[in-house]
């Protein structure tokens, strides 16, 4: 299982390539690549996002099911996807804590 990854040309923020073609700013809401076709189709997306000066360098990431979570397997997207391992009051993982109070 894979998603596509960029970052916001406007602000830097790390995206994901949504459900909807949307380009979102949590994994959790990333569109899920499981066949050959969808990942073509989530490239051909990403490739005119860039062309339309949305994002910048877009790249397939690899995915897992743990806890009933979806989570990166490499240990820098999970950086990307959650903030600082040092500092948990930063990033999007400080942001979805906050939410949830």
């Amino acid at each position: 299982m894979k998603a596509l990854t960029a970052n916001r040309l406007i602000d830097g923020e790390v995206v994901w390539l949504g459900r909807a073609g949307q380009w979102v700013e949590t994994l959790d809401g990333a569109r899920l690549l499981e066949s050959a076709e969808a990942i073509a189709e989530a490239e051909a997306l990403g490739t005119e996002a860039v062309a339309q000066r949305l994002i910048v360098e877009p790249y397939l990431i690899d995915l897992r099911r743990e806890d009933n979570e979806i989570a990166p397997v490499r240990f820098r997207e999970r950086i990307r996807a959650k903030g600082p391992t040092t500092r948990l009051d930063l990033g999007k993982q400080a942001r979805r804590e906050v939410s949830a109070a």
